[in-house]
């Protein structure tokens, strides 16, 4: 596991372009071992580009990130995940022709360190609802329990670093309950959480920090129990 305090993830003045439209406009971003931020902003304004740049999908890119020491700046979506950075992703990019087992077996690897804190066992006992439905695939699952596989599947990994994008979409309240149950669980193991969610409350009352984009540049930041009583925020995010 991670030191304290280590910083985990380091990105200075980011930019990122899709064709001629220019996205990001120098956005900086940094995550320590055990913290969780949160990265908050309307639709369109920089979000999942943020995201996306720095786990290398978008080429067009430019500014300096590092991930563990390593310069990732220049690197490609495998190797950001090789070096302990797991992504669930807001489609959840499960296997349907798979089952619930094999989803998780075929993610699963050690960790930095050779550690392996997330065995199967472990996250099935996490997520109840997958050990039911071991042998089922992944295509006959409910939206939930998708996302739910998504996030164990994360997990077997080992990472350093979780990113969670919109982990909540478009699920029942139960299940958006027990999602972010399990947050809450990853979060005292001591992994490193950014989170994007819709309901913004709950990003500030899960994590250390925030981050506000409006039009791919940072409005906002700072720690969640001061961000969310600043009078600005609902200018940035709504009512």
């Amino acid at each position: 596991m991670s030191s304290s305090n280590e910083i985990i993830l380091n990105a200075e003045s980011l930019h990122a372009w899709y064709g001629t439209s220019h996205v990001l406009n120098g956005v900086d971003i940094s995550i320590r071992s055990g913290e969780t931020v949160g990265l908050l902003g309307r639709n369109g304004m920089g979000k999942t580009t943020l995201i996306r740049t720095l786990l290398g999908h978008i080429t067009e890119r430019d500014g300096r990130i590092s991930l563990l020491g390593h310069d990732i700046s220049k690197a490609r979506p495998h190797e950001v995940a090789r070096l302990g950075v797991a992504y669930v992703p807001e489609g959840r990019g499960i296997f349907g022709n798979l089952s619930v087992r094999e989803n998780l077996i075929m993610a699963s690897r050690k960790g930095r360190d050779e550690r392996e804190d997330w065995t199967l066992e472990r996250v099935l006992s996490t997520f109840p609802r997958l050990a039911q439905r071991l042998n089922h695939q992944g295509n006959q699952l409910s939206g939930g329990e998708q996302q739910m596989l998504s996030i164990g599947r994360a997990l077997m990994t080992h990472p350093d670093l979780i990113i969670l994008d919109e982990a909540t979409e478009g699920l029942a309240p139960l299940i958006v309950a027990e999602v972010w149950r399990v947050i809450d669980e990853i979060k005292k193991c001591g992994l490193a959480v950014l989170i994007v969610d819709r309901d913004w409350h709950k990003v500030l009352s899960k994590s250390n920090r925030a981050l506000v984009l409006q039009k791919g540049l940072v409005a906002l930041q700072g720690e969640s129990t001061r961000l969310i009583e600043n009078p600005e925020l609902t200018q940035y995010l709504g009512v």
